[in-house]
């Protein structure tokens, strides 16, 4: 066996030992955990591995000197809290999250615009950002009996590739990798399929920039590109956390939601793809308002910065809006 091998095996015997470790923890033993993760995170860890000044720059840059650094910080310690949480749900998803439990972990809103969207006989393109529990809001479409092609980067260890590929897939869901899948996305929204991505990280120059939080922010263009190309409709979904009640509840509960849902074929866009992506991302930004401590501050959103032509044609647009 190479040392490669011999190095995969290990991560993956102690993975799937911490996986059944959180697997035998109740709801509140799983909030504890969490506290106690995030709090060595947070005050343990060097500033520098914890990437605070990451964190602190992205809320001063959507929240502006409004917020106060105890507020920040209060802020990014919650942020942590719902980052361990969310690991540790993937870990129990598969064994808590399934038919006979949907109902009662999943409040659902906006579901009519969400199910017309997938009975129209278009393909629907699921959008939604690093916020909530996002592995959550895919896996009830699955349930639901409208499986999604997810599209994520892959693993370099095989073996916890195929333990995501098969949670993932679990619910009805295909795996599609960011690299190599292309013609598979196609096919699907070619066939009127659906694929479920995530479009609130950073595009470097390639992307287009856009609204978001007041701060022109670099934007994937192939989602508008996709989705105007097959006719597709975008739903700007979520799975944000609901308050925790150990007492009537038997696992965690979420509002899964759909934001918005956008035809941009529409004549209001007039085939404009940074319309679309504009539209969307505001969509993003509406639910990030509603509970920012459960989004991922720790991306770097605003890394890229425009060059001026590219800022001047972003200055027109918002004045155009």
């Amino acid at each position: 066996m190479s040392w490669r091998g011999f190095r995969h095996r290990s991560e993956y015997l102690f993975f799937r030992s911490v996986v059944c470790f959180l697997q035998a923890l109740s709801p509140r033993q799983s909030v504890n955990v969490a506290k106690f993760l995030a709090s060595f995170f947070f005050y343990v860890l060097p500033k520098k591995i914890n990437r605070y000044h990451v964190a602190r720059q992205n809320l001063r840059a959507a929240f502006g000197e409004s917020l106060t650094d105890e507020q920040a910080d209060r802020l990014i310690f919650q942020m942590w809290i719902h980052l361990m949480r969310v690991i540790i749900e993937v870990a129990q998803l598969p064994r808590k999250f399934h038919h006979m439990q949907v109902h009662d972990i999943a409040v659902l809103s906006n579901d009519a615009a969400v199910v017309n969207a997938m009975c129209s006989g278009r393909p629907v393109i699921l959008i939604s950002g690093h916020f909530g529990n996002w592995e959550m809001a895919v896996s009830v479409f699955g349930l639901f009996g409208f499986p999604m092609g997810v599209i994520a980067r892959d693993f370099d260890n095989p073996y916890l590739h195929e333990w995501i590929r098969g949670f993932r897939q679990v619910t009805g869901n295909r795996l599609l990798s960011k690299k190599g899948h292309f013609d598979r996305i196609e096919r699907i929204l070619t066939h009127s399929g659906h694929v479920a991505l995530l479009g609130d990280q950073d595009a470097g120059h390639r992307g287009t920039f856009v609204e978001f939080f007041g701060q022109p922010a670099s934007t994937v263009k192939s989602v508008a590109l996709l989705a105007m190309q097959h006719r597709a409709i975008l739903c700007v979904g979520y799975a944000r956390r609901l308050p925790d009640d150990f007492f009537k509840q038997q696992w965690f509960r979420f509002e899964v939601g759909c934001e918005e849902v956008i035809d941009p074929l529409a004549p209001q866009f007039d085939k404009d793809v940074d319309a679309v992506t504009q539209q969307f991302t505001a969509a993003l930004e509406r639910v990030i308002r509603r509970s920012p401590e459960q989004y991922f501050w720790l991306h770097r959103r605003w890394k890229t910065k425009p060059q001026p032509r590219q800022l001047q044609q972003f200055e027109r647009r918002r004045k155009a809006s």
